[in-house]
C-alpha cells in the first residue's frame, strides 16, 4: 500500500478484528413473536449484574420484588423502567394525521411536566415517586436498582439509584512477544517505546448523502484524495501515510423515495435510483485500493429499517467489494484496531434518546448508554428493532475504548472515566454533506480533531 513511490512513503498497518457477530440476523426465524422476549432477556442479564453490585452498595437492605413490597419498609427493587409520556406518539395520532386536512405538528422532543416513571418486573409494576429520580433523564427500557420504600398511596418513594455503570474494559497491551521468540530486554524496551510513540490515524465520516440536493461530490473527492495521499505537500502526504483505517458511519446515499410508489419504473427513474450508488462505489473503490474501509448502513441507505441494520449488499458496490480491504458492516458496528475496541452506530439510538429525554449535549446521551450498559435502551419501544427471542444484542458487555455515533449536527468529543479505571473516547461525527467535516482519531493517545474540506474559492 504505497503512497508515493518517489518519496518511498509506505502506509502504516494495524491489526483488525471485526466483532459484529452478535448484530447479525442469520439463524433467527420470525414466527410472529412479540417483544416481551427481548425485554425478559434484558432484565434477566441486567438483574444478575445489579444484584452483584447491590451486595456492595446496600448490603444491609433486602432485595424485594414489586409484589413483595411492604408499606414503610425500606428495601431495594430491581426492574425495567417504563416512562409514561403524555406527548408520546401513538398509532391513533398517526391515523388522525393521515385523515386530517390539517396534519398534527410533531414536536422535536416529547417531554412533558406530567411525565412519570414506573418500574416493573415479572411480578408486577409500581409507580415511582421522589425528587431523586428525574423523568427527564430516564427512558423506557433501562434496568435499574432503586432503594426506597412503599408509601401509603401505593407508590415507591425512591431514595437512591444504582446504575450498572461502565462495563469491564479489556486492557490494551503495548506489544506482545510470541513464546520462543528470542529478544533481549533492551530490545524489547526499545520496541515498546517505538510502538507507544507511533502515530496511526482512523478517519470517521458520516452523512455523505450522495444524491441529495446539498451533497457536494467535490468535497468528498477532496477527502478521498487526502486519505489516499494525492493531496497536499510532502508533509501532508506523510500524515496521510499514517491513516490506517476509514469508517463510514451511515447515510452514504440518499435515494429519492417519491419514485418508489409500487409502479413500474421508467428508465429515467431507474437511473435516479442507481446513480448515487454508482457514484459512491467509484469513491469507495479509490479508498479500498489503498487502505481498509468499513461502511455501515444508516437510516437513508438501502438497508433494513430496524436495528440492528444488516450489512449493505455487495451488489450495491460491485467495484469496491472486489477488494479484501472493503468491509460492509452492521449498524451497530464493533471492531478492534491494534487491540483498541471501537463501538459505534449511525446515530439512530442517540437521536431517539433525544426525543424522549433531555441532556445538555449528545455526548451526555452517549455516556448514559454506557452507564446503563445498553446501546439502544428505547428499542423496541420507540426505536425499531428485530424481535429477538433469546437475547438482547444491544447489551454492552465489554467497555469500548472508542464510542462513536454518526450523522450529528456538529462535531463533539469527550474522554470519560469509569469507577474501575475505564477510559472511553466519545465522538459525535457531523454530517459531511452539510459542513464537509470528517474526524481523525490518533490511536497512540486517542486524541481526535477534525478535517474540513471546502469548495468555495474567493
Amino acid at each position: 500500500m504505497e503512497i508515493d513511490s518517489l518519496k518511498n512513503l509506505q502506509r502504516k498497518q494495524c491489526t483488525y478484528e471485526i466483532l459484529d457477530e452478535q448484530y447479525k440476523i442469520q439463524k433467527e426465524t420470525y414466527k410472529g413473536q412479540q417483544y416481551s422476549h427481548i425485554y425478559f432477556a434484558r432484565l434477566h442479564l441486567m438483574r444478575t449484574i445489579l444484584h452483584s453490585l447491590v451486595s456492595k452498595w446496600k448490603p444491609h437492605l433486602p432485595v424485594c420484588t414489586v409484589l413483595g413490597l411492604e408499606e414503610g419498609k425500606e428495601c431495594v427493587i430491581v426492574g425495567t423502567v417504563y416512562k409514561h409520556m403524555k406527548l408520546k406518539p401513538t398509532i391513533l395520532d398517526e391515523y388522525s394525521k393521515e385523515r386530517s386536512a390539517n396534519p398534527l405538528v410533531r414536536p422535536h422532543n416529547f417531554m412533558h411536566p406530567d411525565d412519570h416513571l414506573v418500574l416493573e418486573d415479572e411480578s408486577g409494576r409500581v409507580k415511582l415517586s421522589g425528587a431523586v429520580l428525574l423523568p427527564s433523564v430516564y427512558v423506557t427500557g433501562i434496568v435499574l436498582a432503586l432503594r426506597g420504600k412503599e408509601t401509603c398511596v401505593g407508590d415507591f418513594l425512591v431514595l437512591d439509584i444504582l446504575e450498572a455503570g461502565l462495563p469491564p474494559q479489556i486492557e490494551r497491551p503495548l506489544i506482545s512477544i510470541h513464546e520462543g521468540q528470542r529478544c533481549s530486554v533492551a530490545k524489547f524496551l526499545i520496541k515498546v517505546q517505538m510502538h507507544a510513540g507511533e502515530d496511526k490515524y482512523v478517519i470517521f465520516v458520516s452523512g455523505i448523502s450522495i444524491g441529495s440536493s446539498i451533497s457536494n461530490p467535490l468535497q468528498f473527492q477532496l477527502l478521498v484524495d487526502h486519505i489516499t495521499g494525492h493531496l497536499g505537500d510532502e508533509k501532508e502526504q506523510g500524515i496521510a501515510a499514517q491513516i490506517v483505517h476509514v469508517v463510514i458511519c451511515g447515510n452514504s446515499v440518499e435515494i429519492p423515495r417519491g419514485i418508489l410508489n409500487g409502479q413500474h419504473l421508467s428508465a429515467k427513474d431507474q437511473t435516479k435510483l442507481t446513480e448515487p450508488l454508482k457514484e459512491l462505489d467509484i469513491l469507495l473503490n479509490q479508498i479500498a485500493v489503498g487502505l481498509p474501509v468499513d461502511i455501515m448502513p444508516g437510516s437513508s441507505d438501502p438497508a433494513n429499517f430496524s436495528l440492528p441494520q444488516q450489512p449493505l449488499h455487495r451488489c450495491l458496490s460491485p467495484g469496491s467489494s472486489a477488494y479484501n480491504t472493503f468491509r460492509s458492516c452492521t449498524n451497530p458496528h464493533c471492531f478492534e484496531l491494534d487491540n483498541f475496541r471501537f463501538l459505534g452506530t449511525s446515530g439512530q439510538n442517540i437521536d431517539d434518546l433525544e426525543k424522549y429525554s433531555e441532556a445538555k449535549d449528545k455526548l451526555e446521551f452517549m455516556e448514559r448508554t454506557l452507564r446503563w450498559r445498553h446501546l439502544a435502551p428505547t428499542a423496541p419501544n420507540t426505536l425499531g428493532c428485530y424481535p429477538f427471542t433469546d437475547r438482547d444484542p444491544f447489551l454492552i458487555e465489554s467497555c469500548p475504548h472508542v464510542y462513536f455515533i454518526g450523522n450529528q449536527d456538529k462535531f463533539d468529543t469527550r474522554l470519560i472515566k469509569g469507577a474501575e479505571g475505564q477510559m472511553v473516547r466519545l465522538i459525535a461525527i457531523p454530517r459531511f454533506c452539510e459542513n464537509g467535516v470528517a474526524v481523525m482519531l490518533n490511536l497512540r493517545n486517542l486524541e481526535c480533531h477534525t478535517l474540513s474540506f471546502g469548495t468555495e474559492f474567493s
